[in-house]
């Protein structure tokens, strides 16, 4: 119930902060396409963008991380170009994921601190995902993992050694934190509070200029936010398929194939027989004879074996290979030569004397080969479709590692060829969202956004049931759009932006007036345009908490974490325009001291400050070991990454 307190009172992310710290280090190198990320050994602003201690940080590093983020973002927003990325603001939680990294390993330097090879060696061994079929580490498996990721061994044993001894520091500094008891009374005391305030949207929309445009406006808006205006990478894919039908008459079994496989199964359509029967085993054969003698002469089986203070067991549908190979040859042979009802007579296995009363007895007579051909000729066909599939791909495959072109590939075996595109990473086609590929390109997309031109590939889709074919056609890279392109969309981003910065200033003005004495109601009033009413709010922490499984509303937030009387402005999302939040009233009620709010509080708490404590050794190595940042080399990248 207490887990809003994370959003009102600003505490630190995560409990586990060392695991945290890994987090952040594999943003900037796990995964690391490294030859992809080129050099900055001579760009403006020199080869360095921060300084840890005495080691340096240099741009190359901070575009390696760059590249390798933006790749994990594209998981969840397959679609994000780099300006948005470094627009977003994640370029610098690259650069300090780099800082914190180089400040670990510097600190723990310093102090003695080490991961030895014999440790990351066991946590290597340790990752599900370097297994082999048998559930143990596998070597062939760990590389093929690291060259599918294009990764070294030494740089996953650099991210974890990292990993590591930010658990040996930071893990011990917040371990078994606790909340003193009158802050565990207040926190659980908040619980109750109640506010009560008033919030108001001012509408960018509502002052967004009107009228036409000046066309000089818009170009040097245009050029003012050139990154707002990328259109994302998009790829022409041209494609086919083909399944069991491309194989012809080459999966029909013939009459020798069929033949033969009559005569390799020839036990499986051989006459049959399976018994059910109720066995007891006894450890000498005199009980057993003397417990078949009493049944002989009219006694219940089971009330005989109760009597022996034993169980009789029922067994089913057991045919006599299997019965030699679980008992013996020679309990077989006595439960498959007596009469359905009758009792056999004892015979002995490594377990012990056996008899058994047969219940039922079920003999299937032997069938023919006229009689199985179809099941036959059915089992075949699906093996030489399944073999015939597998083996026009291999062959298609070294067709197109010798060479052939998938236009030669698509004629050879009389293939439509397809083309569409241009598509976007997440599928859907540019400038048609309402349209997407095909379903059985999907599976194919990612691949195929990592592709050169005219470089096919093959890859089964539908579980092996068919195969598809297909090459990139052509590669339109992220880029800004020319302005000629977008003149409409240009000028609707200028009256939205236009529109935020009135709605910003009508913000302070309506804030002006309440500071002034005025109420909401009234300052919003005196504004020239017509804006929407305020609403009023009244409700306590504990409202919030009843809605905890959902997002809590921004202004919301803003209107639990400001002091009585005061008024505050917040930004809309998406250039809706400004909320003004304003607070009339809090009112606290008095818990009793051994109420279980304050025990769960401390609980619930005592994890908070634990991360507190994590936190502030984390910025405590940076201090002690002291950091500098060049930023004109870290504006020099940033230029680089989005293109200027």
């Amino acid at each position: 119930m207490f887990q809003f307190f994370r959003n009102f009172f600003k505490t630190k992310l995560g409990l586990a902060v060392a695991l945290a710290f890994l987090g952040l280090i594999a943003l900037a190198f796990a995964s690391a396409d490294v030859s992809s990320t080129g050099t900055f050994g001579g760009i403006a602003g020199g080869d360095r963008v921060a300084v840890v201690g005495d080691e340096k940080i240099s741009t190359s590093e901070l575009v390696t991380g760059a590249n390798n983020g933006l790749e994990r973002v594209r998981q969840q927003d397959p679609t994000l170009s780099m300006p948005e990325f470094v627009a977003g603001g994640q370029l610098e939680q690259v650069l300090e994921a780099l800082v914190d990294r180089h400040a670990i390993l510097g600190y723990a330097e310093k102090y003695g601190l080490r991961a030895g090879e014999n440790l990351l060696n066991s946590e290597i061994r340790m990752i599900p995902a370097f297994r082999g079929a048998d559930g143990n580490f596998s070597e062939e498996t760990y590389r093929q993992a690291l060259a599918l990721q294009r990764i070294t061994d030494a740089q996953v044993r650099s991210d974890l050694g990292v990993g590591l001894l930010s658990q040996q520091m930071l893990i011990p500094a917040g371990f078994g934190a606790s909340v003193p008891d009158k802050l565990a009374y207040r926190y659980a005391q908040l619980f109750k509070e109640r506010r009560q305030g008033s919030i108001a949207l001012l509408p960018a929309a509502t002052y967004a200029p009107t009228g036409a445009a000046d066309p000089k406006v818009l170009r040097s808006h245009y050029d003012r936010n050139r990154e707002a205006f990328v259109r994302p990478e998009r790829r022409v894919i041209r494609f086919s398929t083909f399944d069991s039908d491309a194989l012809g008459d080459r999966i029909e079994p013939t009459d020798a194939e069929i033949a033969a496989r009559y005569e390799r199964d020839a036990d499986q359509y051989a006459a049959s027989e399976t018994r059910d029967f109720t066995q007891l085993i006894v450890p000498t054969e005199a009980a057993a004879k003397s417990i078949r003698d009493r049944v002989a002469g009219g006694a219940s089986f089971e009330q005989v074996a109760r009597e022996a203070g034993l169980r009789a067991s029922p067994v089913a549908d057991v045919d006599r290979s299997g019965l030699a190979s679980q008992a013996s040859p020679a309990v077989a042979a006595a439960y498959f030569s007596a009469e359905q009802g009758a009792m056999t007579t004892p015979a002995r296995s490594s377990l012990g004397w056996h008899v058994a009363r047969i219940d039922a007895v079920d003999t299937a007579p032997a069938r023919s080969l006229a009689e199985v051909r179809g099941e036959i000729t059915d089992t075949l066909r699906e093996e030489k479709r399944v073999r015939g599939l597998a083996d026009l791909a291999t062959e298609i495959e070294d067709q197109l590692a010798d060479g052939a072109t998938l236009a030669e590939v698509a004629d050879d075996l009389d293939l439509d060829l397809s083309t569409v595109g241009p598509a976007l990473a997440d599928g859907r086609i540019f400038e048609s969202p309402d349209r997407s590929v095909p379903e059985v390109l999907r599976p194919a997309l990612a691949t195929a956004f990592q592709m050169d031109v005219e470089e096919p590939e093959i890859a089964p889709v539908d579980g092996g049931q068919t195969y598809l074919v297909y090459e990139v056609g052509d590669i339109t890279p992220a880029a800004v759009a020319p302005y000629g392109e977008i003149e409409q969309l240009v000028e609707a981003h200028w009256r939205a932006a236009e529109g935020m910065k009135a709605a910003q200033a009508a913000a302070d003005r309506v804030m002006s007036r309440v500071r002034g004495g005025s109420t909401i109601a009234a300052a919003l009033a005196a504004e020239d345009r017509r804006v929407p009413p305020a609403q009023s709010v009244d409700m306590t922490r504990e409202d919030l908490a009843r809605q905890r499984e959902q997002r809590v509303p921004p202004p919301i937030a803003l209107l639990f974490s400001m002091a009585e009387n005061t008024t505050k402005k917040l930004e809309a999302g998406g250039n809706t325009g400004f909320f003004v939040v304003n607070v009339n009233n809090i009112a606290m009620d008095d818990i009793a001291d051994n109420d279980p709010l304050i025990a769960q509080a401390k609980r619930q708490m005592g994890p908070l400050l634990g991360e507190e404590y994590a936190e502030q050794l984390r910025l405590a190595m940076r201090e002690e070991l002291g950091v500098s940042r060049n930023s004109s080399a870290i504006e020099a990248v940033r230029k680089q990454l989005i293109g200027n």
